[in-house]
């Protein structure tokens, strides 16, 4: 009888080992096959992309000299500056909006004085799309028009059918009016979409021809349709099939015509920093990488991007094709970047000019400006770690060297050498997890960059 039933405990364990085997075997099974479909899905494009497929060579970029700003976030200090609820929305990002305005003003002079045919401005021109911001800005911006300097605007997902667009009093975010997308267009005539030579009737996308043989592809890859009240304003960039098919036309009669182009937008269309793409997809186009290859098969070898606020030139390679994404910071985040760009005998040459350090001469502003990025960066940086649970001390600790890290990448040419390392044996021991999980993020920010960020040259064959 306890034979029997020693067997029968036996016959159960067994079986419930083998249960346990089981589930291992498959879980070794189904969950590789899991990730590699998936991986694979997610690899796949979102729509078709035509490449091209004719004969014509590469057009030769003429002579030509231009500047590069971007995200200026213009903000017309009547909307309130002060109170509880100014104060959050300064916190919440890293951005000067209070000196956005004395900071343009010191940008425009600066390339009144230079020698510059045209001007691009990719994409986040107002702080959220208030009619007021747009409406001063391009009266600013008038002025470079009005003294021979051309200007062509991108609109970023802060500048459309925007949800965000108010004043502030005390505590309260009080809405405001903010532009449609025929007011975009009416209100920049003179910044792109009266002079434009094409325009794609489904978007704000435009071309234009700042010189013979050279033209301005303007593309809005914005999701601005999609907002709604209430819910958070879509930050992710993406090309619709329509899109797709009216730049496929475009840049086909480039190429028949042998006009060499030139990309604006706001999306980066290059991954910036190893993991980027895992971090922070919404700041690259949808299909980055076939995009990319989409435009570089039609030869387009420079596009000119914003919406991270960062200084940074990336490439990317598509067999004999190369593709360069010259990302350039805001005009209204630490060092507050403009860049001036020369294309002279096939040879692309950018040099970087920064305002923060000659806004207020002997006074503290750049140091401040620098440290209210950090600032920023950080704050944001502990309340999502705090989220994981980590401890107050922790977060602080893994918050003080994600803050160096970005405020260096804002900068460009971060100096692997200036790393602020962690000091994992003061981290708990979920803190170090954590931290392990996240520690790819300082990698890839402070990693070497293939390309100087701030000043660079290079052939465009």
């Amino acid at each position: 009888m306890k034979e029997n039933i020693k067997k029968k405990r036996a016959k159960k364990k067994f079986g419930f080992w083998k249960i346990v085997l089981c589930l291992v075997l498959a879980a070794a099974v189904i969950i590789p096959g899991y990730m590699f479909v998936s991986g694979y899905l997610k690899s796949l494009p979102a729509i078709t992309y035509n490449l091209y497929v004719g004969e014509a060579e590469a057009a030769s970029y003429p002579d030509v000299r231009f500047a590069v700003i971007s995200d200026l976030h213009f903000y017309d200090v009547s909307l309130g500056t002060t109170g509880a609820a100014f104060e959050a929305e300064l916190l919440g990002d890293r951005k000067l909006l209070v000196e956005s305005e004395e900071l343009l003003n010191f940008a425009i002079g600066q390339l009144l004085r230079s020698d510059v045919q045209f001007v691009l401005i990719s994409g986040d021109l107002t702080k959220d799309g208030e009619t007021l911001n747009h409406e001063g800005l391009a009266k600013k911006l008038q002025l470079l028009v009005d003294n021979g300097i051309k200007v062509y605007v991108a609109p970023g997902n802060h500048d459309v059918n925007s949800f965000d667009a108010v004043r502030f009093e005390g505590g309260q975010r009080i809405p405001v009016d903010a532009v449609s997308v025929e007011d975009f267009a009416r209100i920049y005539a003179n910044m792109g979409y009266g002079q434009a030579i094409k325009r794609d009737p489904g978007s704000l996308s435009y071309v234009a021809e700042p010189t013979p043989g050279l033209w301005v592809l303007s593309i809005d890859a914005c999701r601005y349709p999609e907002n709604e009240p209430g819910e958070p304003q879509l930050v992710a960039g993406r090309v619709s099939q329509e899109l797709e098919s009216w730049l496929a036309d475009v840049l086909s009669e480039a190429a028949e015509q042998g006009k060499a182009v030139l990309a604006l937008m706001h999306h980066g269309v290059v991954e910036h920093w190893d993991g980027q793409a895992r971090l922070h997809p919404d700041y690259l186009v949808e299909d980055f990488k076939h995009f990319g290859e989409f435009l570089a098969s039609y030869n387009v070898r420079l596009v000119f991007t914003g919406h991270y606020h960062a200084q940074n030139i990336a490439q990317a390679n598509f067999g004999s094709k190369t593709l360069y994404d010259v990302e350039t910071g805001s005009l209204v985040t630490y060092p507050c970047p403009i860049r001036y760009c020369e294309i002279k005998d096939g040879t692309f040459t950018v040099v970087t000019d920064t305002i923060a350090d000659k806004l207020r001469p002997g006074t503290d502003f750049a140091e401040t400006a620098q440290a209210f990025v950090k600032q920023t960066v950080m704050l944001e940086a502990k309340n999502t770690l705090l989220k994981y649970r980590v401890s107050e001390q922790d977060a602080d600790i893994i918050a003080d060297a994600v803050g160096d890290a970005f405020a260096a990448h804002y900068s460009g040419d971060a100096d692997p050498a200036l790393r602020t390392h962690v000091e994992t044996g003061r981290l708990s021991l979920w803190g170090r997890i954590v931290y392990s999980t996240q520690r790819y993020v300082l990698d890839g920010l402070w990693a070497a960059s293939p390309l100087p960020d701030n000043n660079a040259s290079f052939r465009l064959d």
